[in-house]
């Protein structure tokens, strides 16, 4: 006989879902840490299942469908608790199973001091799709003009770094090295220019769509307000944290990114390296790009309240260390943005206006 039917199900403080593509492997714990549930659904029969059980604290990893399981639980009265994976994995028992994990996840919902992913709202994972399939593009481009230089340098045939400068003596190179390249080769090229410019035409639909966003959301135009973060950054960030309340300080979004030190410390003495890389590459990196563009133009730096602090920096740090030193204030100031609900350097605008 099931644990199932042993137990009474009423007592069910947590239960822990270990979600898969077609089926949902379900453990449930009670007041006493005792399993009183345990049982594998059909992705299909989730509502239908939990319409049954008592409502109660449900853990989840953060995963493609987590977002979409905690809304549905939310409106039948659950409280839903997308856990990063990582934060369970010290809570599996024994060897990995589909039960183990669910009873991993379980035991990981019921701690205090657990740190969940927030749950995305139907408008956030839309912008966030748009941000993944323009990146896609992006590196399928960058892939499709590789190609085409690879295919030049192996006819002997070199071309100056960047994509205008291929792209302005391509067709010069086909009519004027026909002898060096064979016609079957420069079929296969024109071909690849092709996809470029297709491609070219996709991201520039995409990213007039993202811009369109930035300008009817509030939150992308107050983040628009910082030195260096336009539609893309402004949109990604929203897409990733709302309205930054998952966050109690902008030291904690930074440390999010991965952008402070990562850290090895041990007998009171700290040990700190490079940063830690960790959160969101996408985001991070989009911060890493903003700072770059900021130091490309020192004469702007007096205009901006952290000017000061980015004069005295830049004498004393290489440019990398720098850039990832920028892009940390400016993910700080961005998160201030958010939660304050005022733009960048609003206290000099009111002062001004004195």
């Amino acid at each position: 006989m099931s644990i199932e039917a042993n137990r009474s199900l009423h007592g069910i403080t947590v239960i822990g879902i270990d979600i898969g593509k077609d089926v949902f492997h379900l453990v449930g714990f009670d007041g006493d840490g005792q399993i009183v549930l345990k049982r594998k659904i059909r992705r299909l029969a989730l509502t239908d299942v939990f319409k049954t059980l008592p409502r109660c604290v449900v853990g989840m990893e953060a995963c493609l469908s987590a977002h979409f399981v905690s809304r549905t639980l939310r409106r039948l009265g659950f409280e839903p608790r997308i856990i990063p994976a990582k934060y369970t994995r010290p809570f599996v028992k024994g060897q990995k199973n589909d039960y183990n994990d669910a009873e991993a996840i379980a035991e990981a919902a019921l701690r205090p001091n657990l740190r969940c992913v927030r749950e995305k709202t139907q408008a956030q994972l839309d912008l966030q799709a748009l941000h993944r399939v323009r990146s896609r593009l992006v590196s399928r481009r960058t892939a499709t003009i590789n190609q085409i230089r690879a295919f030049l340098i192996e006819q002997g045939i070199a071309v100056r770094t960047g994509s205008r400068s291929l792209r302005n003596s391509l067709f010069a190179i086909l009519e004027n090295r026909q002898d060096e390249l064979s016609p079957r080769m420069s079929d296969i090229i024109v071909g690849l220019y092709e996809d470029w410019l297709w491609l070219d035409e996709r991201i520039d639909s995409l990213s007039s769509e993202i811009e369109e966003i930035s300008r009817q959301e509030a939150n992308c135009e107050r983040l628009m307000s910082v030195p260096g973060i336009g539609p893309m950054i402004s949109t990604a960030m929203v897409a990733a944290i709302g309205s930054g309340d998952a966050f109690d300080r902008g030291r904690d979004f930074a440390a999010w990114l991965g952008l402070v030190p990562r850290q090895y410390s041990t007998g009171g003495k700290p040990i700190l390296g490079r940063i830690s890389k960790r959160g969101c590459k996408y985001l991070r990196t989009l911060f890493i790009q903003a700072a770059h563009i900021i130091l490309m133009r020192p004469h702007n730096w007096a205009r901006f309240s952290f000017g000061p602090w980015l004069e005295r920096a830049s004498q004393r740090m290489h440019k990398n260390k720098l850039a990832a030193a920028l892009a940390n204030k400016l993910a700080r100031i961005a998160w201030s943005v958010l939660r304050s609900d005022k733009p960048f350097d609003a206290h000099r605008i009111e002062v001004t206006a004195m």
